[in-house]
């Protein structure tokens, strides 16, 4: 079992209540190749007596700590990660989901899978190297995705004598790049000097650092209140049609944000019909409930018979979302085949699939000097802002305002493979369908239709 007795002094019904109320916090640990994420997450995970019995029979040394979340056996051999690991565990205050990601180039599309649900970024900086490319990237990758919180962790202190001008000089040059990052103004930054190998102000404070006045890692941690988005506004992207038979038809999904009552009239999008709600029923199937919030899964049925699809949006105001066929976004481009303006590609919203075209690059972002460059195509791991435009019209929202309306992710029409992601920033709600396909684009779209007809792919 866990070294963990949180439930010794308290009956099993009071430890399950208390520990459903905790809050959950998802974090990520991120950096360049070698500064240490793994034997971090080890460390904590170990200072906080959260590794269980059979897990322990493998650390043998200090150093043996990535154990503990590199899992892949290429990973053991290489001694890097290579996947996302994530970790579960608890603390008197919080619930924790940690992501372990890879800080190797090729590899930073599982990173920024990683960052995509997180609260909180770990960076981690060797302190013998200082800041480096992959530094960067990481850092302006996680600012892309919304995370406001980032706790720089000078990692390997113990390897410069904990000298508390090398740490000084680190904050100084990560605050010179802090301008550069999205949003930077709503980030708040910690700064840490740690070994991961001895437990330097990870779990407890140091007193090889006298000269650090702040918390370690996991007081920083479980101190932090994460500030959720206010409610108000009703969104329910609609992902599955349930209709066992003639007499009951629900739709069903997930709440992106806001609260349904029975009796409400809603907006469905794009068609605009109104209608009310005549019944909500939760996740089990098993009862329906009077109301029900944001993050929570239901099915809903409707008092009229509206053409309802996988992929349409019902609202409570058609004011708090746009609809567009055309939008300005940054892309992160994942595959080593390079993207260029001259092909088409699926693209994939909440549960809305449409055909899509990148018609332009803006620009791509250098994140050495973190200047405009212009190019015609993008390659593995690049950054650009780009026009993209849609074979119709769909629901979307700025990603600050909403992730699950607000990023994308494009697909390979003939491979069905993730090419890239993209977070929108500006929406052109006056754009009309300009994508112009070719023959062969028609017959692709047909074979797809017919062997993919869950993606509910529009002709063209």
């Amino acid at each position: 079992m866990a070294h963990s007795v949180d439930f010794l002094n308290q009956s099993i019904e009071e430890y399950l209540d208390s520990h459903e109320q905790k809050e959950i916090i998802r974090f990520i640990a991120c950096g360049s190749v070698d500064d240490g994420k793994s034997s971090l997450i080890g460390r904590l995970l170990y200072d906080s007596q959260k590794v269980f019995d059979d897990q322990l029979k493998d650390i043998k040394t200090e150093a043996d700590l990535a154990l503990l979340l590199d899992g892949l056996e290429s990973e053991i051999e290489q001694g890097i990660t290579i996947d996302v690991a994530y970790k579960y565990f608890s603390t008197k205050k919080k619930k924790y989901i940690i992501a372990d990601t890879p800080g190797h180039d090729q590899y930073t599309r599982n990173m920024a899978t990683g960052a995509s649900t997180a609260d909180v970024a770990v960076i981690l900086i060797d302190a013998r190297k200082g800041l480096l490319h992959q530094t960067k990237r990481h850092s302006y990758i996680v600012s892309l995705l919304g995370i406001k919180k980032f706790i720089i962790a000078i990692n390997k202190i113990d390897l410069v004598d904990y000298a508390e001008d090398i740490f000084e000089e680190i904050k100084r040059e990560y605050q010179k790049i802090i301008p550069n990052l999205e949003n930077f103004e709503a980030i708040e930054f910690d700064y840490i000097p740690v070994s991961a190998l001895h437990g330097d102000n990870v779990v407890n404070l140091s007193i090889k650092t006298p000269w650090y006045k702040g918390k370690p890692i996991m007081e920083l941690l479980d101190n932090l209140s994460i500030m959720k988005k206010s409610n108000e506004v009703f969104i329910f992207p609609v992902q599955y049609i349930n209709r066992p038979n003639s007499n009951f038809r629900a739709y069903c999904g997930s709440i992106v944000s806001g609260e349904l009552y029975q009796g409400d009239e809603i907006i469905v999008l794009p068609s605009k019909k109104r209608t009310n709600v005549q019944k909500i029923i939760s996740q089990n199937m098993e009862s329906s409930v009077s109301s029900v919030s944001a993050k929570m899964a239901v099915s809903i049925i409707l008092e009229d018979e509206l053409d309802i699809s996988r992929g349409d949006v019902i609202v409570k105001n058609d004011r708090d979302v746009r609809l567009s066929a055309s939008v300005n976004a940054i892309i992160l481009w994942m595959n080593e085949e390079a993207m260029n303006c001259t092909q088409s590609y699926i693209i994939k919203l909440s549960s809305s699939i449409v055909n899509g075209v990148i018609s332009e690059i803006e620009y791509k972002k250098d994140l050495n000097t973190f200047g405009e460059i212009t190019v015609n195509e993008l390659h593995l791991n690049d950054i650009a802002m780009c026009k993209v435009e849609f074979d119709r019209k769909i629901v979307c929202t700025p990603y600050k305002e909403y992730k699950e309306l607000g990023s994308f992710i494009i697909i390979d029409r003939y491979t069905n493979e993730t090419l890239g992601v993209g977070m929108i920033d500006l929406i052109d709600e006056n754009q009309d369908n300009i994508i112009e396909y070719t023959d062969d684009d028609r017959r692709l779209n047909k074979y797809i239709r017919k062997k993919y007809p869950e993606w509910n792919c529009r002709e063209i």
